[in-house]
């Protein structure tokens, strides 16, 4: 119960820490200077519940991780617990992450003038920081560093595209109106790093794998899961190919349109699915 527990955490933290970044790429880079005060209000209520959602998951799995290290709910309550996971490598890295998570939240409610660039620094940071733990941080020395580097690139890059996804939609609607040419500038940007994104994902996504299993062994359930993720990452895959070189050129259509609003809308639930499994056998014992 408590291990299940902590991957639904780290499923809401990830999915947390993907809508600011998305919502911050877009607000302080993607959209030009007219749309980023309307993208701005228009994901303000989800940055702000991203945010505290990000910050109170962050504490929480590190309250749980003492937990799990101890003999269960009982240790998850206790302060000299906690002070134990603190000394742990996990903890030494998680206690930036709280940190940062919680700059994050003063950022969004203070609202500086920058704020959208601020917000997509510290998110990148937790993301940077979210490769010290877990399996990418079981190798000491050189190739330490470039897994860990690697696995950095890896959630950054599949942030990147996952997070733009719901901003990408609210384009779409946006494209209808007076914000018409400002909206289809937005989305050919995103399409544009959005390649560069999926390239990414699949490209430190191989070498994630190679690094953590030396080789690809088919005989364990951590292997196994991960084809599955691979599998939905590659359906993922197509589905932006065709949106862009095949339903793009057609969208005088209005059918066309119904088309790749759903698509879309089935890459959002694909790249759910992913952030799901990932969770689950992240906890597992790859060998």
């Amino acid at each position: 119960m408590l291990t299940t527990f902590y991957v639904g955490l780290r499923f809401v933290h990830f999915a947390a820490l993907i809508s600011v970044l998305g919502c911050a790429l877009y607000g302080g880079w993607w959209a030009p200077a007219a749309l980023r005060r309307l993208f701005t209000q228009r994901f303000s209520q989800l940055i702000h519940s991203s945010l505290l959602v990000g910050t109170v998951s962050a504490v929480l799995m590190m309250m749980v991780q003492g937990g799990l290290m101890g003999d269960g709910w009982g240790d998850v309550w206790q302060p000299d617990v906690w002070l134990a996971v603190a000394t742990t490598q996990f903890g030494s890295v998680w206690i930036w992450q709280i940190v940062l998570a919680g700059v994050a939240l003063v950022v969004g409610w203070v609202k500086p003038r920058q704020m959208m660039r601020l917000l997509l620094l510290l998110t990148a940071a937790q993301f940077i920081l979210l490769a010290g733990t877990g399996h990418s941080a079981m190798r000491d020395g050189i190739m330490g560093a470039i897994q860990r580097s690697n696995h950095a690139l890896h959630l950054l890059f599949a942030a990147s595209w996952l997070g733009g996804l719901p901003p990408f939609l609210y384009c779409l609607r946006l494209a209808k109106g007076r914000w018409r040419q400002a909206a289809i500038y937005t989305m050919m940007r995103f399409s544009r790093y959005g390649h560069v994104a999926v390239a990414g994902v699949v490209l430190t996504g191989v070498i994630n794998a190679l690094l953590i299993q030396n080789g690809w062994p088919l005989d364990t359930a951590y292997s196994r899961m991960l084809l599955i993720k691979c599998a939905l990452v590659a359906v993922m895959v197509v589905i932006a190919l065709v949106n862009r070189y095949v339903v793009v050129p057609r969208m005088a259509q209005s059918t066309t349109q119904r088309f790749f609003l759903r698509a879309t809308q089935m890459e959002l639930v694909l790249g759910a699915l992913v952030l799901a499994s990932v969770s689950l056998f992240a906890t597992w014992e790859p060998f």
